[in-house]
């Protein structure tokens, strides 16, 4: 347990299912996937440990061995994650009460027993209280902790989920990927992201940055598929990202992804110009 841990408190919000598409990013994850430890960080949690339990749930269908731990900097919130985890154990929730999941007080410094160093570290809606000039530093003291090819996940969400985007950052603090999820169901346009973009990128949503040109483009190609909204919202999400790809934005994956309202591209896309 550290004795003060670095960071702020978030504001706390939480809820059900809130993270369920970052949960569902981290499940596919080479570096969860392919770790010798899989052990998951779910840093600034909130007031409920919820986030926590629906992580290793999800986590758990894909290696039996993935292990959860919450850290927040609130000790209250410690606390009420641990009596929430009682519940657990008692079988008095719908979770297994088997689920590998602990609760302890930390910030970005990530302190874990016995050197234990995590192949991922989820920080969702942690870094938007700060200024955009810290965000390079929280990279840097979070991803020291991380194992070799460890992954750093940081981003923001709306309340209930169905607006996301995060930034895949490296162990060696290196941003790699920047991703927008979307529930496409009921979408008016895609850039409704802007309001949830993460804190490196938030303030660069203006003409001449990168990640302004992206958003603009990706509207533009989701009216011209509008009449493929006959055949649901997801095969225009599929023309949309497709007529993206063939302007020569680097989209990553495929269809697959994009069925689920993911749009994945390499960080060097979207990054902040100097």
């Amino acid at each position: 347990m550290a004795s003060s841990p670095l960071g702020r408190p978030t504001r706390g919000t939480t809820g059900t299912n809130r993270l369920r598409r970052n949960d569902r990013w981290i499940a596919a994850s080479p570096a969860f996937r392919r770790a010798t430890d899989p052990l998951v960080i779910d840093l600034g949690y909130g007031a409920s440990g919820v986030t926590a339990f629906e992580l290793a749930t999800r986590l758990q269908r894909v290696r039996r061995d993935a292990e959860v731990r919450g850290l927040e900097i609130d000790p209250a919130r410690v606390a009420t994650a641990n009596e929430q985890l009682l519940a657990v154990r008692a079988g008095l929730t719908p979770f297994d009460p088997d689920l590998r999941v602990t609760f302890a007080r930390g910030g970005f410094e990530v302190p874990l027993p016995d050197g234990r160093r995590p192949s991922v570290i989820r920080a969702m809606n942690v870094l938007r209280q700060y200024d955009e000039a810290d965000v390079a530093g929280a990279w840097r003291t979070t991803t020291a902790r991380l194992a070799p090819g460890g992954l750093l996940i940081e981003g923001t969400c709306d309340e209930i989920g169905r607006v996301a985007s995060w930034i895949d950052v490296d162990h060696h603090a290196t941003p790699r990927r920047f991703t927008i999820s979307l529930r496409l169901a009921e979408l008016e346009h895609p850039s409704i992201v802007a309001e949830r973009l993460p804190k490196a990128l938030i303030h660069r949503n203006v003409p001449g940055e990168r990640v302004h040109a992206l958003l603009v483009d990706l509207d533009r190609e989701w009216d011209r598929a509008a009449a493929l909204s006959t055949f649901g919202a997801t095969q225009r999400f599929l023309a949309a990202v497709g007529a993206l790809r063939d302007q020569g934005w680097p989209v990553s994956g495929g269809k697959a992804r994009w069925r689920l309202g993911e749009l994945t591209l390499p960080w060097e896309a979207v990054a902040p110009l100097p």
